[in-house]
C-alpha cells in the first residue's frame, strides 16, 4: 500500500480497531502490523489514530507509536508528541521516542520544548532531545537542505528510514566509494563513534556512516559501541543492525539479548534486529526470553514482536506490513 492508494473508511476503521485492540483480543504483532500499515498511508487520518494508541499500556507499542509519527513526517503529529515528551510519568523509552520522532518531522516549532527537556532527569531523554535539536539545526542548515533535495529525487535509496541523524559527509548517499570503505576510513570512523567527547550527534553521524559501508569490518566497528555507558546510544546500534540485517552482526546482538544488567531498551533492539536478520540460530534465544519468567515485559514483547518478523522472513510473504517493502529493513522503530 503507497501513500497514494485510497483506502476505504471502512478499512481504516478496522485498522483503527485492530490498532487499538477494541475487541480485546488483537495480538501484539497484529497491532504492529496495522500500524506499519497506517504509517504507510502518511497522512492527517493516520496521524489521528495512531494518536489514539498513547493510552495503551505497552511501553513497546507505545514506542513504536511515536517511531511512527516521526517516520510520517506530518506536524500535526506534534503536539501528541509534545504532550508524550512533557508526561514524566510515561516510559522514559516512550519519551525518548517522541522526542526522537519530533526530530525526524524537524519542525523548528519543536525547538523551545526540545530545550526545555534537554535538562531532563532521564538520561536517554535529555540525550534524544540534545541530538534532535542538532539534527533539526542541520536539516535547516545548507548542507542539510542540500541533502534533503538530493534524497527527495534519489531512487534507488538503500535506507529509507528518517534517521536521527545523517551519516557523516561523503556517506550521505548510501553508496560509499570505495576509498571510504578502506580499513583506515572505517577505523577513523570508529574512533569518533567512540569518541565521548564528541557530541552524541557526531558520534550517530559516524554510526550511520558505518552502517551505509555494512561490511563486516563495518559491523565489528558497530559492535565495539555496545561497551558505552548509553542506553540511548547503544539501543541505536542495535536498531541499526536491524537495518543492516547483516548475520555478522547475530553474535553481538544474543550477548545483548542475554545480558540480564543490560537495559531493557538495549535489550529489546537488539531482540527485534534479530528477529528481522532471521537466521535459524536466533529461533531459541527469541523463543527463550519470550517465555521466560525473569524477562521484562517490553523483551517478551519484543521477542513476541521479533517471532513474527521471523516468521516473515522466512515466508513468501512479499511484504510484512503494507507499505513494507522486502528488500529492506522491517524498520521496527528504534
Amino acid at each position: 500500500m503507497t501513500p497514494s492508494t485510497q483506502i476505504s473508511t471502512e478499512q481504516l476503521a478496522a485498522l483503527e480497531a485492530e490498532l487499538l485492540n477494541t475487541s480485546g483480543d488483537v495480538p501484539l504483532h497484529n497491532r504492529f502490523r496495522s500500524l506499519f500499515t497506517l504509517k504507510s498511508l502518511k497522512n492527517d487520518e493516520a496521524v489521528e489514530i495512531i494518536a489514539k494508541g498513547f493510552a495503551d499500556e505497552s511501553a513497546l507499542l507505545k514506542h513504536e507509536l511515536a517511531y511512527c509519527l516521526g517516520q510520517i513526517k506530518k506536524t500535526s503529529a506534534l503536539p501528541v508528541l509534545e504532550q508524550v515528551l512533557r508526561d514524566e510519568k510515561e516510559d522514559p523509552m516512550v519519551r525518548h521516542e517522541a522526542a526522537e520522532a519530533m526530530g525526524a518531522i524537524s519542525s523548528t516549532s519543536a525547538i523551545p520544548v526540545l530545550k526545555k527537556y534537554v535538562d531532563d532527569p532521564e538520561r536517554c531523554v535529555r540525550e534524544t532531545c540534545e541530538i534532535a535539536l542538532a539534527k533539526i539545526e542541520w536539516d535547516n542548515s545548507e548542507e542539510g537542505k542540500k541533502h534533503l533535495e538530493e534524497q527527495a529525487r534519489a531512487e534507488d535509496q538503500v535506507y529509507t528510514s528518517i534517521d536521527p541523524a545523517p551519516p557523516t559527509s561523503g556517506l550521505l548517499s548510501g553508496k560509499p566509494a570505495p576509498e571510504v570503505v578502506s580499513e583506515a576510513s572505517i577505523a577513523d570512523l570508529q574512533a569518533k563513534l567512540l569518541d565521548t567527547k564528541l557530541p552524541l550527534f557526531e558520534r550517530y553521524r559516524a554510526m550511520f556512516a558505518l552502517r551505509n559501508i555494512g561490511t563486516p569490518r563495518a559491523v565489528d566497528a558497530l559492535a565495539s559501541g555496545f561497551t558505552d555507558d548509553s542506553d540511548l546510544f547503544k539501543h541505536e546500534i542495535a536498531f541499526v543492525f536491524g537495518q543492516l540485517l547483516s548475520t555478522h552482526s547475530v553474535p553481538a546482538l544474543l550477548k545483548v539479548l542475554q545480558d540480564g544488567t543490560e537495559s531493557d531498551m538495549v535489550r529489546h533492539e537488539a531482540a527485534e534486529a534479530l528477529g528481522g536478520i532471521a537466521t535459524p540460530e536466533v529461533l531459541p534465544y527469541l523463543k527463550e526470553w519470550m517465555q521466560r519468567d525473569d524477562s521484562p515485559r517490553v523483551v517478551r514483547e519484543s521477542c513476541q514482536i521479533a517471532l513474527d518478523m521471523y516468521e516473515y522472513e522466512n515466508s513468501n510473504q512479499f511484504q510484512y506490513a503494507d507499505g513494507l517493502d522486502k528488500s529492506k529493513s522491517v524498520e521496527v522503530g528504534a
